[in-house]
């Protein structure tokens, strides 16, 4: 009979250190499982007798140079917050509702999955299987686990085929992607809107990607800037604010990537003069931060780090509006527990204040 497995966090994180290439050779991140050639996988056959060869020598591909075939099985971590989970009680942990609901995405998807609770009390889930596999089991898991949200995106009716894709091909893989649920208007509705369905940080990467896409697209002039991402907050603002008005003074569209999507990356389309414009007023914010600011290093329990983030990352963003100091934190799967907090020199014990008033509190309400 079928399982899910319940991991203790020491447990789950040994296991997931201790993935051996021989037991999962291709245990490697989403989009990076390798795919061998033909040639690699099918090299020719060495020529009997071939002239200048040695006996005894491998002649060809099929001797001790072969590239091993990788396996097509990856493994993929994910954390689901506290606020976020749909089902909250631990005292069944293992046996109740969440158990019941990865038993049955097992059965549907064939990925194996595996549950930990993590100090922050959210959950810690691996999946492991083949790509399609796992990754339809986190859509499942992501639908089914986590409460969702939803939220639109405004582009130009004549891109909205792109995001479809042939077949439909190109939105499939952009659900599958962001586990998110995505909603076209049809060629006879009037609306620009595109509906997404989903986790904020489900939501948050679609829309990026939608805007992307509708970029590439998009006639007029296209700029791409590879600043740090750790200055991005500084040209965000305060819960987007600062880009906001900076697109609507300049005309220019301004594409930042979320918090959660690892890229430096910033995308600005529109008129030549007004994406010339965006893109000098945000160098000038990049260049300015990068001169007058540093950071400091604290280390915090990682149960903790929930209570500086807040609700929504709130928290982070009434700490970056009081001080203008952005408070950096390591993925919530990550065992670090060393937070950066990056602005101007004054500014920093300000911030550093306020984080420990963050950590107090949560100490004082468990009491």
């Amino acid at each position: 009979m079928s399982s899910v497995a319940v991991l203790t966090p020491e447990s789950f994180a040994e296991h997931r250190s201790g993935l051996k290439d021989q037991e999962i050779t291709g245990c490697v991140p989403e989009d990076e499982a390798y795919i061998p050639t033909y040639l690699e996988a099918f090299p020719p056959l060495p020529e009997k007798g071939a002239p200048g060869e040695k006996s005894g020598e491998p002649a060809s591909a099929w001797g001790s140079k072969i590239r091993p075939i990788k396996a097509s099985v990856i493994t993929q971590v994910f954390h689901v917050p506290l606020e976020e989970r749909r089902y909250k009680d631990n005292s069944q942990f293992g046996e109740g509702e969440e158990a019941k609901v990865c038993l049955d995405i097992m059965h549907r998807t064939g990925a194996h999955i595996e549950l930990s609770l993590a100090k922050d009390q959210g959950l810690s889930i691996m999946v492991t299987g083949k790509l399609d596999s796992v990754m339809k089991a986190r859509k499942e898991i992501v639908a089914r686990l986590q409460t969702q949200a939803s939220a639109t995106v405004a582009i130009p009716k004549e891109h909205h085929r792109f995001v479809i894709g042939k077949n439909g091909e190109k939105l499939q893989e952009l659900e599958l992607k962001t586990a998110t649920k995505i909603a076209i208007p049809r060629p006879d509705d009037p609306s620009a809107n595109i509906r997404i369905t989903g986790t904020k940080e489900g939501i948050e990467k679609a829309r990026h990607e939608i805007l992307l896409i509708s970029a590439e697209q998009d006639k007029r002039a296209v700029e791409r800037l590879s600043l740090e991402k750790a200055f991005h907050p500084f040209i965000a603002g305060v819960h987007n604010r600062l880009v906001q008005e900076l697109s609507q003074e300049t005309g220019a569209r301004i594409s930042i990537p979320p918090p959660s999507l690892p890229k430096d990356e910033i995308v600005i389309t529109g008129e030549k003069e007004a994406v010339a414009l965006a893109v000098n007023r945000i160098r000038a914010i990049y260049e300015d931060k990068k001169r007058k600011t540093t950071t400091i290093s604290v280390e915090v329990k990682k149960s903790q780090h929930r209570y500086i983030i807040g609700p929504k990352g709130n928290t982070l963003q009434e700490i970056l509006e009081a001080t203008g100091v952005s408070v950096e934190m390591p993925p919530l799967d990550s065992a670090s527990e060393t937070i950066i907090l990056r602005g101007e020199p004054d500014k920093l014990g300000p911030a550093l204040t306020q984080v420990y008033a963050k950590v107090r509190s949560s100490e004082e309400n468990k009491e």
